[in-house]
């Protein structure tokens, strides 16, 4: 049998569980493309449900002590006491999310002896050493797909949210107890006719291109593969070779591109001042694509109208983190990916992916990244090892 070692974000301050707003959500069961939703035999939870917290437990508990599998859930990952370093020793698998990442260090691969599978629950597995899962023949996979389209709208959201101003005039009329229309106003514009770019225009990328399609805008893009002529068309897209290029004819620049080494701190001080004075900035890929502090110095000198994002470095970042304190910011922690509507989406594709470990049937090659020793399956394509 097998020990499982699962790491979730912890539990609502609040408690567990929620009083949840809506009694059901939608029920979802393809993604552009043809892919379909997570087809697992059963599952454990009702969708709609907070299950990637540690009192949710994706909803795995059940049907994995069923089968007399050991689950250990914990939200206690960091330093060489935590629950994570005491549990990984003798783990088989181990689950995370992009949102509460269990980094898989060289090191930690290395002293996890009987590990074989790393899964993530949604999409992102740069938390995951790669090269290392390879050497050690450990496969990776992940729910493809899954949270693509949330983090898309969240995204969008951002974009409305710095345009229009709107986190500092909701504070004028709630924290602030005012009614300060000029002030609320002095920094809202319209989305409409400005010039707006996409970073990466994979599956987030595409889905944020086809969503502010409709607001009037002039849509640029890049990406290592150019997208169809026809889609092009269909769009009004503006391509261009390299990410310079598209930061300097943008109003607005929205990141959806993978974290690899020609990523890193791309966006720095020299990118950033190419850019036109009182451009926006939103970031919901990986936040060591852009320069931390040249970040916040853009800010403070005003080239930069506005930065939001969804994704910090560390997860969770200390807490005086300069992006905490920033003029003209938007900042989630990481929730754009775990909606409850993607949850029941990614909790699934969990369930779906251990049913084939266990049955010794084939994981469905979209949720593949490494297997065999090597990179494998449509997710692989976002990596470079």
């Amino acid at each position: 049998m097998a020990k499982i070692l699962t790491v979730l974000y912890p539990d609502p301050v609040d408690g567990y569980p929620p009083r949840y707003a809506r009694d059901e959500i939608p029920v979802i069961s393809g993604y552009p493309g043809g892919q379909t939703a997570p087809t697992p035999r059963s599952i454990d939870f009702k969708p709609g449900e907070l299950v990637g917290c540690v009192s949710g437990e994706l909803g795995l508990r059940p049907f994995l002590e069923g089968r007399g599998h050991t689950l250990v859930v914990t939200s206690d990952k960091e330093g060489p006491d935590s629950v994570l370093e005491r549990e990984l020793s003798d783990a088989e698998v181990v689950i995370s999310q992009p949102f509460w990442p269990a980094y898989l260090t060289p090191d930690r691969i290395r002293r996890a002896p009987h590990l074989k599978l790393s899964i993530t629950a949604g999409i992102g597995s740069d938390h995951v050493d790669l090269p290392s899962a390879i050497e050690h023949d450990v496969t990776v996979a992940e729910v493809t797909y899954s949270n693509s389209i949330s983090v898309s709208e969240h995204a969008v959201m951002q974009i409305l949210a710095l345009v229009h101003n709107y986190l500092p005039a909701h504070e004028w009329v709630t924290a602030r107890r005012g009614w300060n229309v000029a002030d609320s106003v002095s920094r809202s514009y319209d989305l409409e006719g400005m010039d707006v770019g996409v970073f990466g225009a994979g599956r987030i990328g595409m889905a944020v291109l086809r969503r502010l399609k409709p607001f009037d805008v002039k849509l640029h893009y890049n990406d290592v593969h150019r997208v169809p002529p026809n889609l092009e068309q269909e769009l009004g897209l503006i391509w261009h070779a390299d990410a310079r290029s598209l930061a300097a004819a943008v109003d607005v620049l929205s990141i959806h591109a993978p974290l690899h080494a020609q990523t890193v701190n791309l966006f720095d001080d020299e990118m950033l001042a190419t850019m036109k004075r009182g451009s926006y900035i939103v970031n919901t890929a990986r936040a060591l694509i852009v320069d931390r502090d040249a970040v916040v110095r853009a800010l403070e000198r005003g080239h930069l109208a506005g930065y939001a994002g969804d994704v910090w470095y560390p997860e969770p970042p200390e807490e005086d983190h300069p992006w905490r304190g920033m003029p003209h910011e938007g900042m989630t922690p990481h929730v754009s990916g775990s909606t409850l509507s993607a949850q029941a989406r990614y909790a699934a594709g969990v369930r779906e992916i251990l049913e084939c470990w266990f049955d010794n049937r084939p994981i469905r090659q979209e949720y593949l990244i490494v297997e065999g020793g090597r990179l494998a399956g449509t997710g692989a394509r976002s990596y470079t090892v």
